[in-house]
């Protein structure tokens, strides 16, 4: 069972997930003031760059957004358009689906999206899809048919792995509500002005309560005031049935971030080196363009076995490699060098143990395959600012 603890960390909000092995998930919110993944606002063209296909939008006050041309072919536009194509000058509805990273600006798009427990909303792209999770071909198809005709014509729907845990009727209830705040920023984006906020996403450590599996979640505790009041405010409108698990915390002498050593598990967090209990050790070096992770071994004392004490150390780092990149928050392309292995049928369990390791993280994490030079390549979805550079951030290193 799991236990959410969220509590003030410097200028920031540090969300934290324990389980029965200790920490495995560490997320450092700079505060809703700052925030602005999932955002909603009324942009404006500045140029139009054809030789890559996209244009950039200024969407706040001097605040510039890459917004891809070949991903976004149609545009929401605020106010009524004459047609002939998007140009600069044009007003349009925007949400920031990534954000900025170091000399990069955040990436923009057309295509919203309504994030719910159950389900995500979404218009642009008009399709009915499920959670990768979901297996089950009856369920899927149960689903389907109990959705509304609108489904998949007028608006997309994303229906997620929490979805197997409740009641149809919830799901549909969501849907609903999740469809009228849409169309009602919508129509208000008509009257209101340019760079203009619309929609504002809820706060990493609320969407990491909405995120979460309800039956492996046991507690979530806070020992902030603030923020104990508006997690309660948000799960007796969206999670009632999770709001008795909501504990504030209120021992002064003794604060949450001393009682689970957040600093501590910050620290390690954030070392480049991670030890594995076979006496070998992992170096995690992230770049702009990768992550790369190389897996070193300890001492063999049994020459006659190296191979099978290869395998072994090689599983160990599997094991704590997808650890690491929950923990961390380490997306886009990694690169595993695992200790050589001689035997093809050893390559294979490694293979096979970590695809079913990283099918467990949240995040949609695909193990690619093993190269010629016996290196693993692994993509994982960007959804946030790795640990290292929300640190970074709140720390005002950026």
């Amino acid at each position: 069972m799991n236990k959410l603890i969220v509590t003030r960390w410097n200028q920031g909000i540090l969300t934290a997930l324990q389980s029965e092995g200790g920490i495995i998930q560490l997320n450092l919110d700079p505060g809703p003031e700052t925030s602005i993944l999932g955002n909603i606002y009324i942009g404006k063209v500045k140029n139009i760059v054809k030789n890559i296909n996209s244009a950039f939008v200024e969407f706040a006050s001097g605040q510039m957004g890459y917004y891809s041309l070949s991903e976004n072919r149609c545009h929401i536009y605020a106010k009524p358009h004459s047609g002939g194509g998007l140009k600069a000058g044009d007003e349009i509805v925007v949400q920031v689906s990534r954000d900025a990273v170091k000399t990069k600006a955040p990436v923009l798009t057309g295509n919203l999206s309504f994030p719910g427990k159950y389900c995500v909303l979404t218009l642009g792209k008009h399709v009915v899809g499920f959670s990768s999770k979901i297996r089950d071909q009856e369920w899927k198809a149960s689903v389907k048919q109990i959705l509304p005709k609108e489904a998949g014509t007028e608006y997309g729907v994303i229906i997620r792995t929490n979805a197997q845990e409740t009641e149809p009727d919830s799901i549909l209830s969501e849907l609903a509500s999740l469809c009228e705040t849409s169309r009602r920023m919508l129509s208000e984006a008509a009257y209101r002005t340019c760079f203009s906020q619309l929609y504002h996403s809820v706060p990493s450590y609320i969407s990491d309560i909405r995120d979460l599996n309800s039956g492996t979640l046991q507690e979530i505790i806070t020992d902030d005031e603030e923020i104990f009041y508006q997690l309660k405010e948000y799960m007796a409108v969206f999670q009632p049935g999770d709001s008795r698990k909501l504990t504030h915390y209120q021992d002064k002498m003794l604060p949450l971030g001393k009682l689970y050593s957040l600093e501590s598990a910050l620290d390690h967090a954030l070392n480049k080196r991670v030890w594995l209990k076979s006496g070998g050790y992992l170096v995690i070096e992230p770049t702009e363009a990768l992550v790369v992770i190389d897996v070193n071994t300890g001492k063999f004392s049994e020459k006659k076995e190296i191979q099978a004490a290869i395998l072994k150390t090689n599983l160990e780092a599997a094991s704590e490699i997808s650890r690491q990149l929950r923990l961390r928050n380490l997306s886009g392309i990694i690169i595993v060098d695992f200790i050589d292995m001689e035997k093809e049928e050893d390559k294979k369990e490694l293979l096979s143990c970590l695809e079913a390791l990283t099918a467990k993280d949240p995040v949609k994490t695909t193990v690619v395959d093993m190269t010629r030079l016996n290196l693993v390549e692994i993509t994982r979805k960007k959804v946030r600012r790795p640990l290292y550079e929300q640190v970074s951030f709140n720390r005002g290193e950026e």
